[in-house]
């Protein structure tokens, strides 16, 4: 029998990924996740919840959570948390909020994440003395330097390299993930997930005519001798996703299907290596229930770094992604985590599958994944 508390999601939103400086330019993180967060709360029909969860990782501070939860409307008593585990804050932070589910410690959870490169703040260092200028840095430090703490480029160059992943491989994989968007698009698929703001409805970034011929003409990104280039790689992207997580005795008592988390876990890896984060988690959950799931999204950073993750996972790299995944669509760091349930929850309530896994690395070599099923 089902446990009462167990987790599950029941209403899945998110915004169209527009790369940064494109469509959504204009819009904060605030405004981003406002529009998903009310839009989930409608397509549910409850009219509270306990906390808003939101995963940011180059926003402004201030916790944006509850500036966007302001925002939608919510109302002040409803709290609001940021989290940041790099790109796999938005999972994370849908995983901490079925803990409190499963916890009891409240009954109906927001969770998920946003970002919004277009509008983040400069970052500078102080300077040491009035007579420097400040530094400014794109990224924070994700491991201390005796670690080595490379840039995600050169570093997915090297997961490729050392994992044997060839350059045509990756530009398949790359021209499948454009391809299966754009056909995803030309049917519908992302419709019931998506919601319009400021006056945007579809995802900018899908390419057609993308051939893996076409991809072989660009030269390599990172490194001299790599196979990573901006192709077979993610965009910098702006959006927001977001899940409602309840428990499964209020999902019964509301009669709405959701997907029920089944497991979750985190994994840590040698930071140069950081594309492989996902890897340990992906293989526990996989060894705990022993058997593949029929729909599979993990998030395509690099395309070289997910094939290395997917070979090490045991998974068929045909199986993943079946709308096309970050290459094609983008990756708003703090919500790409989210992304994936919120694809995987409509893909398996239109397709009738029963299991599935959701699946990112990042930053300073760190990983999560989860293992999903339908309820109804």
């Amino acid at each position: 029998m089902t446990d009462p508390r167990a987790p599950v999601v029941i209403a899945a939103r998110r915004t169209p990924i527009g790369e940064a400086g494109g469509v959504l330019r204009h819009l904060g993180p605030d405004r981003l996740a406002a529009a998903v967060l009310s839009a989930a709360l409608r397509d549910c029909g409850l009219d509270e919840v306990t906390d808003v969860v939101l995963g940011n990782t180059m926003g402004p501070g201030g916790n944006p959570a509850r500036v966007a939860a302001l925002d939608a409307g919510l109302g002040a008593e409803v709290p609001g948390m940021t989290v940041d585990r790099q790109c796999a804050s938005g999972l994370s932070a849908i995983t901490t909020a079925a803990a409190m589910i499963r916890a009891g410690i409240g009954d109906a959870y927001l969770a998920g994440g946003v970002e919004s490169p277009s509008t983040a703040p400069w970052r500078a260092w102080r300077p040491r003395s009035a007579a420097e200028p400040p530094r400014f840095y794109s990224r924070a430090p994700f491991a201390p330097a005796r670690f080595g703490d490379p840039d995600m480029g050169p570093a997915a160059d090297l997961v490729a390299a050392e994992a044997g992943i060839s350059r045509q491989r990756q530009d398949a994989f790359a021209a499948r993930s454009h391809a299966r968007a754009v056909e995803a698009q030309r049917r519908g698929r992302f419709d019931a997930e998506l919601v319009e703001v400021g006056g945007v409805g579809t995802d900018e970034r899908p390419r057609q005519r993308f051939t893996a011929e076409r991809l072989a003409r660009f030269r390599p990104a990172f490194t001299p001798e790599g196979t990573t280039t901006a192709a077979n790689s993610c965009g910098i992207s702006d959006g927001a996703a977001v899940v409602l997580v309840t428990s499964e005795h209020h999902r019964r008592r509301l009669g709405l299907p959701g997907l029920r988390l089944v497991d979750q876990q985190a994994s840590g890896v040698d930071p140069n290596r950081l594309g492989l984060g996902a890897a340990p988690a992906m293989r526990a959950v996989l060894r705990h229930h022993g058997r593949a799931p029929q729909v599979v999204e993990f998030n395509e950073a690099f395309a070289g770094q997910t094939l290395a993750c997917l070979d090490a996972a045991g998974i068929d790299e045909c199986t993943a992604g079946p709308d096309g995944g970050a290459i094609a669509l983008g990756h708003p760091w703090g919500a790409s985590g989210a992304v994936l349930v919120v694809r995987l929850f409509h893909r398996m309530l239109a397709d009738g599958a029963r299991t599935g896994l959701a699946a990112i690395s990042s930053g300073g070599g760190l990983g999560v994944a989860t293992m999903w099923e339908r309820a109804q």
